[in-house]
């Protein structure tokens, strides 16, 4: 384990670091004085997955809901659409609301907004992190409570537009002011970016998108981050829902590539990824075919083609054959989990 992270957690003490995904949610207990491979660590049903559970099981006991809370990922969705066509009640607050994309998009859906439960529907809470699950299992597992809190989640961000072309102008934006992925772990969660808000809201600590923390994951990886000081190399996260792929050269990105994992078929994105290391694919073409689209930074002639490529996630088995598998430190699931940890000892603040 790097330097840098042991001091940083003599300084601060035992971290729980989140991956909050689509499908699964994984955490890891980082504790001082004991090596990575001694930490405990999970991997659970993600919070969306879970509230997702729950309305199907009122729509098959026939109740109705009420959606309260917070903003989350919004992967309960179909079960929501399920209730719905079910001929059963759905409610829920305005802010709840804001989970599923706001007050007109959940009302076209068939939900009423109320801000309180009516008395024929049963209660329904919304949130990407629960303080009182984390601290039971800790207590129960005779584990100490985190003094810091890291964690991850997708966040298209709160814009009046497209939210893919505002996300891919979001990583514009960050390439153009500092191309180090660690430099985008945010101890204060953008104004924009309302998931991020919400999820700092209950953790307390930095936060950062999940395709930030992939990029960091695969780098914590000793031969990857050495073969990205000889030439440029492609990282690719095949996740449940989007595959991610970053170009990076010298442990800076020079540029990125999002799209929906079952939207895209092998030889598509084969020649997606061949355009994209050619800097030739435009972020229009890429939205145009479903995706979220590129985002490109300073060009780098020195870089050369970005051949080598890196393959993690739950599903990279989809690109079986056209990259080499990693897992830092033995556990490929939990890569996420390590590079915001790294990502964070490195970049953050000192006093």
């Amino acid at each position: 384990m790097d330097e840098q992270v042991h001091l940083f957690l003599r300084e601060t003490g035992p971290v729980l670091c989140l991956d909050i995904g689509s499908g699964t949610q994984k955490a890891l207990l980082a504790r001082p004085g004991q090596e990575c491979g001694n930490w405990p660590r999970w991997i659970l049903p993600s919070p969306a997955r879970l509230v997702g559970q729950r309305i199907r099981e009122l729509t098959l006991l026939k109740n109705g809901l009420w959606l309260y809370g917070g903003i989350m990922g919004n992967g309960f969705l179909d079960a929501l659409r399920g209730h719905i066509a079910a001929g059963l009640t759905a409610t829920a607050t305005e802010a709840a609301a804001r989970a599923i994309g706001g007050v007109e998009t959940v009302r076209a859906l068939g939900v009423t907004i109320t801000e309180s439960c009516p008395a024929t529907c049963v209660p329904v809470h919304l949130e990407d992190f629960s303080p009182g699950f984390w601290d039971s299992l800790f207590r129960l597992s005779a584990l100490p409570q985190p003094h810091m809190i890291l964690a991850a989640a997708q966040d298209t961000g709160a814009h009046a537009g497209d939210e893919r072309q505002e996300r891919m102008k979001g990583w514009d934006a960050l390439l153009a002011a500092d191309p180090d992925p660690s430099r985008w772990i945010y101890p204060q969660a953008p104004g924009s970016m309302d998931r991020l808000r919400a999820l700092q809201s209950k953790t307390g600590g930095p936060v950062a998108d999940t395709a930030t923390c992939a990029i960091l994951g695969a780098l914590c990886d000793a031969d990857v981050v050495e073969r990205s000081f000889r030439e440029g190399i492609t990282i690719i996260n095949a996740g449940n829902e989007h595959t991610l792929a970053a170009l990076v050269y010298r442990g800076r990105v020079c540029g990125l590539y999002e799209h929906h994992t079952d939207r895209r078929e092998l030889p598509l994105l084969l020649e997606d990824l061949r355009q994209l290391r050619l800097r030739w694919l435009p972020a229009e073409d890429v939205h145009a075919s479903g995706g979220h689209g590129t985002a490109f930074g300073e060009h780098c002639e020195a870089a050369g083609s970005f051949a080598p490529t890196y393959l993690l996630g739950p599903r990279r088995n989809l690109l079986s054959g056209h990259g080499r598998n990693i897992a830092p430190y033995g556990d490929m699931p939990h890569a996420g989990c390590f590079g915001i940890l790294h990502g964070w000892a490195q970049a953050r603040p000192h006093s």
